[in-house]
């Protein structure tokens, strides 16, 4: 029943998965008191000195999180070519150009926010990358993530030792690697760093992987464009540094998050 939706769905044209997958968050949204509260509690403390910025805030969350959704079968279901890449612009590639040129390898990271999906299809038309996953429990799910997600010049690695191998073998080759970074990790392998003045349990991996081989940091973010027409993939440079210390690398992590959603919130 997965694939067959999913196979129905990629054959609509993006703006019409956007109007509608804006139509399912709210309608998730409006019939989930779970839901509501935790998406207003997390507003006020992202925004708890402007009311009409956290309204606006939760409008553009509950509305997109429902495109994010619904345009999964058109970002999975095309190439890379015919889908993302075909109508997106990228901003601050020079970003990348300064980090390949040291040659130790980047690591991209991307929160839940916009079309984060789009990132890695979109940047590796340019360069291969390898993006850290968690795999679905659901086995039909699991093989459609497999099947769309592990593109040309995309490799998948799972959030376990052996992903963990594959992520530093593509650093120490110079390449890329991708994360989700706001994911929370499995027990005993995260710590408790500030966001947004809140304790949150946040992975340690990319202080690990960067105190390991040295790799630059570097910010992505997919957007998308008004009326379906794209995505914008931009790219800002990350700190120059992450501290050795887990907490505080964390922290440092985090802190970039904040920034970047509260440039989109």
């Amino acid at each position: 029943m997965i694939k067959f939706l999913f196979k129905l769905f990629s054959k609509f044209p993006l703006p019409m998965l956007h109007v509608l997958g804006a139509g399912l968050g709210w309608t998730v949204y409006g019939l989930s008191a779970s839901y509501r509260r935790k998406i207003d509690a997390h507003s006020k403390i992202a925004c708890p000195n402007d009311e009409k910025l956290r309204l606006r805030a939760v409008y553009g969350s509950v509305k997109h999180a429902g495109m994010a959704l619904l345009e999964l079968p058109f970002l999975w279901g095309l190439s890379t070519q015919k889908g993302a890449a075909a109508c997106t612009e990228i901003s601050g590639w020079d970003v990348m150009e300064r980090a390949h040129a040291k040659g130790k390898g980047v690591i991209f990271l991307t929160p839940h926010m916009g079309s984060f999906e789009s990132a890695a299809q979109i940047f590796s038309t340019r360069a291969p990358i390898t993006v850290l996953y968690r795999p679905n429990r659901n086995r039909e799910l699991q093989e459609i993530i497999e099947g769309s997600r592990a593109r040309d010049n995309v490799a998948l690695a799972p959030t376990n030792m052996s992903g963990v191998k594959t992520l530093l073998k593509a650093l120490k080759r110079g390449e890329a690697v991708g994360m989700l970074p706001d994911q929370v990790p499995a027990w005993g392998e995260g710590v408790w760093a500030p966001m947004f003045g809140q304790p949150a349990y946040t992975m340690t991996l990319p202080g690990r992987l960067h105190q390991a081989t040295g790799a630059a940091i570097i910010l992505a973010v997919g957007f998308r464009k008004p009326n379906g027409k794209g995505f914008c993939l931009e790219l800002h440079e990350g700190p120059e540094t992450l501290s050795p210390d887990p907490v505080l690398a964390a922290t440092q992590v985090n802190a970039e998050m904040e920034k970047l959603i509260l440039m989109r919130p």
